[in-house]
């Protein structure tokens, strides 16, 4: 199973809110980059991502699972783009910044370094293990 990552800022979609939404979730709207469309489109139920809060906070807060599989965004009037649903699953024990992310030399190779301004990327697995230690929980 692939691993990913979701941007949001705070004060638009916070950790909270994804948690207020339940087991029914949320759908995961408003992609417009096209490289981020086909993170999304790649994506299988049950696959996990963390949830990053962007802007404000720049840090990794939660875990978040894909729900339901790539479809049309209705708000994207052309129908190029997609969305997903995802559900919260867990938060972690200590968010983990972008600054202590930057630190570690495991990590050098994230695409959130890399490609800082992707809003939906990819994981390796091995990041994801890193991640989860430094969060305090298990992968």
């Amino acid at each position: 199973m692939a691993h990913w990552l979701y941007k949001s800022e705070p004060s638009v979609w916070s950790w909270d809110d994804q948690v207020k939404a339940g087991a029914e979730g949320t759908h995961w709207d408003g992609v417009r980059n096209h490289a981020a469309k086909l993170n999304l489109m790649a994506m299988k139920t049950g696959e996990r991502g963390f949830f990053y809060h962007s802007n404000e906070g720049k840090e990794i807060v939660g875990i978040v699972e894909v729900i339901s599989e790539a479809y049309p965004d209705p708000k994207d009037e052309k129908g190029v783009f997609v969305m997903v649903d995802l559900k919260a699953v867990k938060p972690l024990k200590r968010p983990v910044s972008l600054e202590v992310i930057k630190t570690e030399p495991r990590l050098k190779e994230m695409a959130l370094i890399k490609f800082s301004r992707l809003s939906v990327q990819p994981v390796t697995d091995a990041e994801w293990a890193i991640v989860c230690e430094m969060g305090g929980i298990a992968p």
